[in-house]
């Protein structure tokens, strides 16, 4: 296999690299499952200096071509770059593996942290590091807010959209489905009769860096596998439909088969990344199934942020939270529980990633600036915004106000520590350009300290 893409893609020759091998290729997807941090912008950043600037495995062209197009799709767009330049390298089963091993190690590690914070919540440590993450999670969701939107609202029309979906969702609680669904039907109208505020934008745009001939290069010739092949779309499309029904026949009744059928829901809604969808998990989550409450989710977000993998990883901690809530397997088998729980929800909220790139990748040139296409994610990306806004909402009341209820808001007083912390690690991602996986480490600090002291 690696023969054939190597006789197609160049050689050492000519001064591009040899075509990786399929084995090279798994320990370099594997490794970066274990050191993605920092986010989706963190995680697009190590890829691209990694297999664009160092090993050239991609074209810097190729490369942003393909990352435009993770972005329009629902879905962790890290992730799906992933599979999408794992397809390209080694076909059908290169996507699998990149994609699986970029979620694999978080899901271990996730579940392993879940199960000490369930276990050992009551601890000094434990409190202490969350009192200071907590703070740090609202300013990261205020500042995801303000980094899309400064992306996506390119004109009053569009800021006019995310007003909209932040009242909805605020004042009527209106489902993040619907307004997904609303915001698309006025893209695909607003497409067609004001083109021109619909256009697709940048943030990610073109450039003129060069970093030497590259496997895939701008000029390598289609590749056999990425040409369009409706035989090979129907195989694909059958054998993801097969394997998600029978994934759900084989689980019991109940809570593991409500999760299935949620997490497959909300896998296709993340318009906008894990932010955007968080709303609707939480919705589900905690108030139609109780799997686990408010703060906890706040606490889940928390775990996300400092574990390594997408953000969408925060399913595995409501899976482990509800198994172990409802005591899936008895009340001597609470890990148990939760780890299946943990690893349906992230089965289930994947899965859709993978269809999306495997089976639209060969249609990627052909869909691309195609106003139709881009018009309705435009819009929802705009919508996105508000949601995320109400979000960020959301975990600050939890957080600075911890005793407070829907009935009293403001009941038990200010934490003035939180505010502080919450504020200071704003500045220090949106001023100073520091990394969430530091504002996070200093913070947890701070937290560790300042309840030490206190308690």
């Amino acid at each position: 296999m690696d023969k054939e893409l190597a006789l197609q893609t160049g050689n050492s020759n000519d001064g591009r690299p040899a075509h990786p091998g399929f084995r090279e290729a798994f320990w370099y997807w594997l490794k970066l499952g274990f050191i993605s941090f920092g986010g989706p912008a963190g995680q697009i950043a190590i890829m691209h200096q990694d297999l664009v600037e160092k090993r050239r495995w991609i074209s810097e062209r190729r490369f942003l071509h393909a990352l435009n197009f993770c972005m329009l799709l629902p879905g962790p767009e890290a992730q799906q770059l992933a599979i999408y330049l794992g397809w390209l390298l080694h076909r059908t089963w290169g996507g699998i593996v990149a994609g699986v091993l970029f979620v694999l190690p978080s899901l271990f590690i996730l579940a392993a942290l879940t199960w000490v914070y369930l276990a050992f919540g009551d601890m000094t440590l434990v409190q202490g590091i969350f009192a200071g993450i907590k703070p740090a999670v609202v300013a990261i969701v205020l500042f995801a807010a303000w980094r899309i939107g400064s992306r996506a609202l390119k004109n009053h029309l569009m800021w006019l959209l995310a007003g909209a979906a932040f009242i909805a969702i605020f004042f009527f609680r209106v489902p993040f489905p619907l307004i997904v669904v609303g915001a698309a039907l006025l893209g695909a109208l607003g497409g067609k009769w004001l083109p021109g505020y619909f256009q697709p934008g940048g943030g990610h745009g073109a450039t003129d860096k060069h970093f030497g001939s590259a496997v895939i290069d701008d000029d390598t010739p289609p590749l056999a596998h990425t040409r369009h092949s409706y035989r090979h779309l129907f195989k694909l499309l059958g054998s993801a439909l097969a394997l998600w029904a029978l994934v759900i026949l084989l689980l019991p009744a109940g809570t593991l088969t409500d999760m299935a059928v949620f997490f497959s829901k909300a896998a296709l809604v993340t318009f906008g990344g894990a932010y955007a969808v968080l709303p609707y998990v939480y919705q589900g989550g905690v108030e139609s199934y109780g799997w686990l409450t408010g703060p906890q989710m706040v606490d889940g977000l928390a775990l996300g942020e400092s574990t390594p993998g997408p953000l969408i990883m925060v399913v595995a901690f409501v899976g482990f939270v509800g198994g172990w809530t409802f005591e899936l397997f008895g009340s001597d088998h609470l890990f148990l529980a939760g780890l299946v729980a943990a690893s349906v929800a992230t089965f289930f909220t994947f899965l859709p990633s993978f269809v999306f790139i495997l089976a639209s990748g060969p249609l990627v040139e052909s869909t691309h600036g195609d106003l139709k296409f881009t018009a309705p994610l435009s819009a929802i990306t705009a919508a996105v915004v508000g949601v995320i806004l109400n979000l960020a909402l959301f975990f600050g009341w939890h957080v600075l106000w911890p005793q407070a209820s829907a009935e009293q808001p403001f009941v038990g007083g200010f934490e003035w520590f939180s505010g502080l912390l919450a504020l200071a690690a704003f500045i220090a991602l949106w001023r100073f350009n520091i990394s969430i996986l530091k504002v996070l480490a200093v913070s947890a600090l701070l937290g560790l300290g300042f309840t030490t002291l206190v308690l």
